[in-house]
């Protein structure tokens, strides 16, 4: 059963399909971005997490956190942000660099992130964050989203509470990644418990986790009731996924997806040689075939061949055996 085509409408900006970009480090770079796009249907583009205290000091023309084309839109820009003092410096630079959304990271796990003061943290320190949000909705008017977890535990009211301050304080949408700050990919999202937070909220609502079918798709917005998705690791193996469930779900005038894996990952390298200088291509490689791989019964046998390479031209060379020994 197909889905009735529907977008999503923050402010000024419309996100049609409902289908995000979820922020990946080292992944959701201007090159993944453009393999995605060249399949279609993503609804919403996304950067990976730009710290604020190095943002000001990043060069857009050279920085790969920063680099993009006039394609790529609407694209937003994620923020890992530990202080209210470093919101109003970032604000300004992406507004100079016509960011479509503002999003901020509450729901990174990560030591490192959380060490600094970010990312699922935040969730425990309610209202530090309601003083970010509010500044940040004084010094914009773009769409300020907030990507988070269920929390550190399983408390209903305590996420709902949360939830509520952040709608009230000006955020325009909110994506939940179903699963618990300590919980590891390889636990099944609870995405039903999703459904509690898009009951209690009037903002839009979007599922995030586990997300790697047409089937995950469709299963999660039954039990969510989310009014869209974000999809991560699904789309970095599968960078089609985008256009699969935009045609299957949406009704979006899509051609079913034709799939060449070794022009994929061809693609791919052209476009980190196109835009990156040298020395922050190979690092890049390395991670989208890391996930990549994962359309291969014997994967390991490429990723571990690439992650060997000391250069691109090397690392092509390998992967363009793999391929050739595995159509």
């Amino acid at each position: 059963m197909k889905l009735p085509l529907h977008q999503i409408q923050i402010r000024n900006l419309t996100i049609n399909p409902p289908l995000l970009m979820a922020p990946m480090a080292g992944i959701t770079h201007s090159a993944f971005r453009q393999v995605c796009m060249g399949f279609g249907g993503v609804g919403l583009l996304s950067t990976e997490m730009l710290s604020t205290k190095r943002l000001p000091s990043e060069n857009p023309n050279i920085s790969p956190y920063l680099i993009r084309t006039e394609l790529e839109r609407p694209l937003s820009y994620q923020l890992l942000i530990a202080s209210a003092d470093d919101i109003a410096p970032s604000i300004d630079i992406l507004h100079k660099l016509g960011a479509d959304s503002i999003d901020f990271n509450m729901g990174c796990p990560a030591p490192a992130v959380g060490k600094f003061g970010g990312g699922a943290m935040l969730m425990e320190q309610p209202e530090v964050v309601r003083g970010m949000i509010a500044r940040a909705r004084k010094l914009t008017q773009l769409p300020l989203t907030a990507k988070i977890r269920l929390g550190t535990e399983l408390d209903g009211q305590n996420l709902k509470g949360f939830c509520l301050m952040l709608e009230e304080e000006g955020i325009d949408m909110i994506s939940v990644h179903a699963r618990l700050k300590h919980e590891p990919f390889a636990r099944r999202p609870r995405w039903g418990r999703i459904a509690g937070i898009k009951a209690a909220l009037r903002i839009p609502v979007i599922a995030n986790g586990g997300i790697f079918s047409v089937q995950d798709a469709r299963d999660c917005l039954n039990l969510s009731g989310a009014d869209g998705l974000m999809l991560g690791r699904g789309a970095v193996i599968r960078p089609w996924l985008f256009a699969e469930i935009a045609r299957e779900l949406y009704s979006c005038e899509i051609s079913e997806p034709v799939v060449s894996l070794p022009v994929v990952y061809s693609n791919f390298i052209d476009y980190l040689n196109e835009l990156f200088r040298p020395e922050r291509r190979l690092g890049r490689l390395k991670e989208f075939t890391h996930y990549f791989a994962g359309n291969y019964k014997f994967g390991h046998r490429l990723a571990i061949r690439v992650q060997s390479s000391g250069s691109v031209d090397e690392a092509r060379e390998r992967a363009a055996l793999f391929f050739e020994k595995n159509r």
